[in-house]
């Protein structure tokens, strides 16, 4: 089993930029790869930014170049750094960790922070 828990979302003007992070506890030494997911109002949930434990990262088309995806592992942390935020990117960020090689059975899910980009 794993626990994650995020921090970081809030309110923030257009341009602005936040960072988020999730902490893993638990089995961590089994998680493969960690990644950040959003779900806007009406819409499904997408892949924003994931990291390997080998340090591979891919990210959306619509956020490369704004975002940053990176992993503590001495602190069992994950950082999504937004750079340069827009009003689109208005949603509630999930932190995943999936500890059987994308099998989606083996996927653990934080709650949730929203993030808000308004003037």
């Amino acid at each position: 089993q794993v626990q994650l828990v995020e921090s970081g979302g809030g309110l923030v003007q257009p341009g602005g930029s936040l960072r988020l992070s999730c902490a893993a506890s638990g089995s961590i030494f089994e998680i493969n790869t960690m990644g950040w997911y959003r779900q806007a109002p009406g819409q499904q949930r997408e892949l924003v930014a994931d990291i390997t434990s080998g340090g591979r990262k891919d990210y959306a088309d619509s956020v490369k170049g704004r975002f940053t995806i990176s992993r503590d592992n001495t602190k069992n942390t994950m950082y999504l750094q937004m750079n340069s935020l827009k009003p689109e990117d208005t949603a509630v960020y999930y932190c995943n960790a999936n500890t059987g090689w994308g099998n989606p059975e083996y996927d653990y899910w934080g709650q949730g922070t929203q993030v808000t980009v308004s003037s």
